[in-house]
């Protein structure tokens, strides 16, 4: 069968390869040099035709004459009618197939303009519905609108729901699949994906789409459909940050003389912290002697030759405001009782320079909170030089506060009956960072905050500061 299609993006160029691999014979149409660049890598020169498809000298240069079949695939409806009409009224042939882009503009593509099948994503969907597709069965396959987050629960659901009749989780179901193809291999992207990501209300919805995708050599994995949705942004901004990050060190190393190529080189060759799961944790502000103090000296010698380096400069602001937001969050429950586990930067040392817990613990003085400390790392006789003078400075009677016995903490918070905030192994086995503000509930009494909060018959708030700490007291009892 000999099919030409009008309109190369995404559409045009993936049904031009499945109809190649099918053994057709396909013209491709398009007049955009940055798509024709793009085709030109993904199939075979021979199928492009670069012109304007809705002009009668191209149609005819591409052969159709002789074509079965004639593809409208552009981005237009206008264009995509012209096509159609051309094909069907002027060359006879014998099959048009439209695309619509915008479904108000469904009621066009009928005979009279030349189409005799109209491809409507919301046609489609609201059909299978109607025929009685059993639950898991409708699957949404939809691409995030650009520039807008919408959420398929929110807003694909209720219309569905209003056109079938039929409620979500009941008469059909929802998944949102993410893409992530690229534009110049979007086809090897496609059979050979990095995993299959699947947002699914239910495991019967998850298991409908597993079959879908289950020949690809990828794990399968399912998720909610809001982390699915979201997933698309968190990749695609992770990855205009490495961008980022390596264009901006490139102009610091320039005025330097320095390979910036042979820098980031051995940057990728750390896989145990740069190229890793490491930092890659929601969690609490970073601090420390080494991170605060090697950016800011970065930024002041960008700033010597005259560099500038936008992100590199903002991530500081980001990680106060990051702070700001853990010490709101405290404040905003009212109670005036809180224990924080954990003052340095992280477990395994008593540096408290730049510790953002030594911050927060300053907020909550000033908002005359009772407060009380647990960290075995920190001996106050035993801190010496800059350690001892920036504490002395920032929590003058830091001694007063500090307790080496964990249940003392949770009696005073508990006898003031502040709100339970016990923390979920689950979440404290995910932290890399000391310290993390957790206000989530705990099922059960395994953990030994869950049985101290229990025993007592009171409410408990911590302030978490990682994993280490935790299995330390806890191995003590």
């Amino acid at each position: 069968m000999f099919v030409i299609i009008v309109g190369g993006g995404r559409t045009g160029s993936h049904l031009a390869s499945l109809l190649l691999m099918q053994g057709h014979e396909v013209r491709l149409i398009d007049n955009r040099p940055e798509i024709l660049t793009t085709l030109h890598r993904e199939i075979p020169t021979e199928v492009i035709f670069e012109g304007d498809g809705t002009d009668p000298q191209t149609l005819e240069a591409a052969g159709i004459q002789r074509a079965q079949v004639v593809a409208a695939t552009t981005a237009d409806d206008a264009d995509n009618l012209v096509v159609a009409s051309l094909a069907r009224h002027q060359y006879g042939v014998r099959r048009t197939i439209g695309r619509i882009n915008n479904p108000k503009n469904a009621w066009l593509f009928s005979k009279d303009f030349g189409v005799d099948v109209a491809l409507n994503n919301a046609d489609i969907m609201a059909k299978l519905i109607e025929e009685e597709m059993s639950i898991g069965d409708m699957m949404i396959m939809l691409k995030i609108r650009r520039g807008k987050y919408e959420l398929v629960e929110e807003k694909i659901a209720p219309l569905l729901e209003q056109h079938s009749g039929k409620r979500a989780g009941a008469g059909f179901g929802i998944c949102f699949q993410p893409e992530f193809l690229r534009e110049g291999s979007s086809i090897r992207d496609y059979d050979t994906p990095p995993f299959t990501v699947v947002g699914a209300a239910s495991d019967r919805d998850a298991a409908a789409v597993r079959d879908v995708f289950g020949h690809l050599p990828c794990e399968f994995k399912a998720c909610s459909v809001r982390t699915a949705e979201m997933l698309k942004y968190a990749c695609n901004a992770f990855h205009a940050l490495k961008i980022t990050f390596a264009n901006e060190m490139g102009r610091v190393c320039q005025p330097l003389g320095i390979d910036s190529h042979d820098l980031m080189d051995l940057v990728c060759l750390d896989t145990r912290l740069n190229i890793s799961r490491a930092y890659l944790r929601p969690g609490f502000a970073y601090g420390g002697s080494c991170l605060p103090k090697d950016l800011a000296a970065l930024r002041h010698l960008a700033g010597q030759h005259d560099v500038t380096i936008p992100m590199l400069a903002a991530v500081p602001q980001s990680n106060e405001a990051h702070l700001d937001h853990a010490i709101a969050t405290v404040l905003a429950t009212g109670k005036k009782s809180v224990g924080m586990i954990g003052l340095s930067f992280k477990s395994g040392t008593d540096d408290l320079r730049e510790s953002p817990l030594v911050v927060m613990a300053e907020h909550f003085i000033g908002k005359g909170l009772t407060l009380r400390i647990y960290d075995p790392d920190v001996n106050l006789s035993r801190l010496t030089g800059a350690n001892r003078r920036y504490i002395e400075e920032s929590i003058p009677h830091l001694g007063s506060l500090m307790s080496d016995d964990l249940s003392k903490i949770a009696w005073l918070i508990a006898h003031s009956r502040a709100t339970l905030a016990v923390i979920r192994q689950n979440i404290i086995a995910a932290l890399s960072v000391k310290a993390v503000f957790v206000a989530l509930t705990f099922a059960g009494k395994a953990s030994l905050w869950a049985a101290i909060a229990a025993d007592m018959g009171a409410s408990l708030l911590v302030i978490g500061n990682g994993l280490r700490l935790l299995r330390r007291a806890s191995a003590s009892k």
